[in-house]
């Protein structure tokens, strides 16, 4: 089954321009497909052989979403292998994606947000650039990763615009505030490292993922905010805010990056207590 892995990763990652961490669970994904069905030759895989593997994912109590996901990479897997000829028939077509709860994000209030931005105190480096950090997560609203993969030469101090390589490495212009410019500037100033990364750790190297994490978190106990919470609480409190705030759902769209308005739209549900609170105070018999 290897040759076929072979084949198809380099496909996701070259023609669908898939992250690499896409690629990454998709082949765990696969492996572990290969691993339950056994030494079966791709040709004799039909839809019996996949509902047993349904069962058997189904069996150790897998999420919902995590159950989707593998589907979905055996459905993009047999298409793949339908389509440059080594087998005749897609026996993935019939599989059935289990239902999802859709899962309203977490987002902050605007007070919350401006308390947990003001938390990192100092002029020391470390937290001049976790201010940065922050103010640039929620001034920009782009994911943590793609704001661990900014370049300084990314980003321009003066027009205030960011070049973000977003998902599908597909390249977004995102606006960024004073705020989050005059903190980049502060960090850039006083680094002592020399590199092509805009946030560093305190070896001088890029920052990762669960390092972003970990400073998002270390603030939101320093001002007892909550237990923990997502990075991406930052992107989903700029979507809510900026809707709260008048901007049109395509716009918000286009700042986030998606390619669907549907999944724009569930930050609609958000600004609900909001119109509540308008009727509440508008309407004569509320």
């Amino acid at each position: 089954m290897n040759r076929y892995l072979e084949k198809f990763l380099p496909y996701l990652e070259i023609e669908k321009n898939y992250s690499k961490h896409t690629v990454l669970n998709y082949k765990i994904d696969l492996e572990d497909f290969f691993k339950v069905v056994g030494d079966v030759a791709i040709e004799q895989i039909d839809y019996l052989v996949l509902r047993k593997y349904l069962a058997a994912i189904r069996s150790r109590e897998h999420k919902p979403r995590t159950v989707a996901r593998k589907l979905s990479s055996l459905r993009s897997l047999f298409k793949f292998l339908q389509r440059e000829g080594y087998i005749k028939n897609n026996p993935a077509t019939l599989l059935m994606t289990p239902k999802l709860d859709k899962k309203l994000p977490v987002f902050l209030t605007e007070e919350e947000v401006f308390k947990l931005l003001d938390a990192p105190s100092g002029d020391d480096v470390a937290g001049l650039r976790d201010r940065a950090i922050l103010e640039t997560l929620y001034s920009t609203g782009i994911r943590v990763s793609e704001l661990v993969g900014l370049d300084v030469d990314a980003v321009d101090l003066i027009s205030n615009i960011a070049k973000v390589a977003g998902k599908g490495k597909k390249e977004r212009l995102a606006p960024i505030g004073n705020k989050a410019t005059s903190a980049i500037r502060e960090y850039l100033g006083k680094r002592k490292h020399k590199s092509s990364a805009l946030f560093l750790n305190k070896n001088g190297t890029r920052l990762t993922d669960r390092s972003i994490r970990n400073i998002i978190n270390k603030y939101i106990h320093l001002i007892s905010l909550r237990a923990s919470l997502s990075p991406h609480a930052l992107r989903h409190s700029f979507a809510t805010h900026m809707l709260n705030r008048g901007a049109d759902l395509r716009s918000v769209q286009e700042l986030l990056g998606h390619v669907n308005l549907s999944t724009t739209q569930i930050y609609t549900h958000m600004t609900t207590e909001k119109i509540k609170g308008v009727y509440d105070k508008a309407h004569p018999r509320a």
